[in-house]
């Protein structure tokens, strides 16, 4: 079968063909036909996530066909269509895994990392970590919600208490923020978007999807904001966050790597403000996410790459020219 495969770290691609996967009795072959392009590809194709598994398929926002089902899968059939997340693999077990954080399991497994993932004709995934897809969504419009939506969801949920009328600060206005903008306005929260200096295109996209201010992440918001998600990898992003948040404001970190946080004042941090990071996701943050989704009408933003094309999607991605999320094109292969 055809795929893009990283050989090593901070090298491009490398389309080659490789022998079609053979589902273990609990998994499932999957016909990738759209697979969405996250910046945790970036991490890990850069070098920046340690010790992946090489060589190595990435992806990890896969939508696809069920072709073949393991001897002891039964929640799941062949020709049904499913969503491949993250999370691909935990050990049910540990301390984490018992308590309803799974995302924490200190065994887990991850698709496009140590994994193989989506940027080929197919793919095998656990059975029990696959998602139905609603039938409202697109395989184009239902691939970036396996992470952007997701992570985006989980992060959100992580900035509560939120209430009608609050002020919800997104850094970083791509893929992830341009999914969960539009769950946070549908929630009556209003929506202040931050990002880089000078970067007027994702700004207008920000106001186009209802945005209520827009601006450069140096800037000072016109009014205190109750909570802050950060889907950029930049550490410096986090004092400025809390400057920006009112007392008991929370700032959340929503990206799997990012570069260091710089000192600050503790002043910044007093009167209660917290920091919290999101790592991974859980099936019940999936669960609920492909419940709430359908029913908000939710609309992905995206740009379609051919599979010999996956290096200048995620080039795309690196040098901030997509609004939205890229989406890996595996049909025509």
């Amino acid at each position: 079968m055809k795929a893009m495969v990283l050989e090593k770290p901070g090298q491009p691609l490398r389309a080659k063909n490789v022998p079609k996967p053979t589902p273990n009795p609990d998994q499932v072959l999957i016909r990738v036909h759209k697979c969405a392009v996250c910046r945790t590809d970036l991490h890990v194709a850069d070098g920046e996530l340690p010790h992946p598994k090489l060589p190595l398929i990435l992806g990890h926002e896969i939508i696809g066909t069920i072709e073949t089902c393991g001897a002891q899968v039964e929640s799941l059939d062949v020709g049904q269509r499913v969503g491949v997340p993250w999370l691909a693999k935990t050990c049910g077990v540990c301390s984490f895994c018992q308590s309803g954080r799974e995302n924490l399991c200190t065994s887990s497994k991850f698709t496009g990392y140590t994994l193989d993932g989506g940027f080929a004709e197919y793919t095998v995934a656990d059975a029990n970590f696959c998602f139905p897809i609603p039938d409202e969504f697109s395989d184009e419009q239902a691939a970036p919600l396996m992470c952007a939506g997701l992570i985006g969801y989980r992060s959100l949920r992580t900035a509560e208490p939120l209430n009608r009328g609050d002020c919800l600060g997104l850094y970083g206005f791509g893929a992830a923020a341009h999914i969960i903008a539009q769950v946070a306005l549908a929630r009556g929260l209003r929506v202040f978007a931050f990002t880089r200096p000078g970067d007027h295109k994702s700004q207008a996209f920000a106001s186009d999807l209802g945005a209520e201010w827009v601006g450069a992440s140096t800037e000072k918001p016109p009014e205190k904001l109750k909570s802050a998600i950060i889907f950029a990898p930049v550490g410096d992003l986090v004092p400025q966050a809390l400057r920006a948040v009112d007392k008991a404001g929370v700032v959340v970190c929503a990206g799997i790597h990012m570069s260091d946080i710089p000192s600050f004042p503790y002043a910044d941090l007093w009167e209660e403000r917290q920091i919290k990071s999101v790592a991974n996701l859980t099936r019940q943050d999936g669960e609920e996410f492909l419940q709430v989704a359908p029913a908000l009408g939710l609309k992905t933003t995206t740009r379609l790459y051919d599979l010999s094309k996956a290096n200048s999607a995620l080039d795309d991605l690196r040098a901030g020219r997509l609004d939205g999320a890229a989406v890996i094109d595996l049909t025509g292969s």
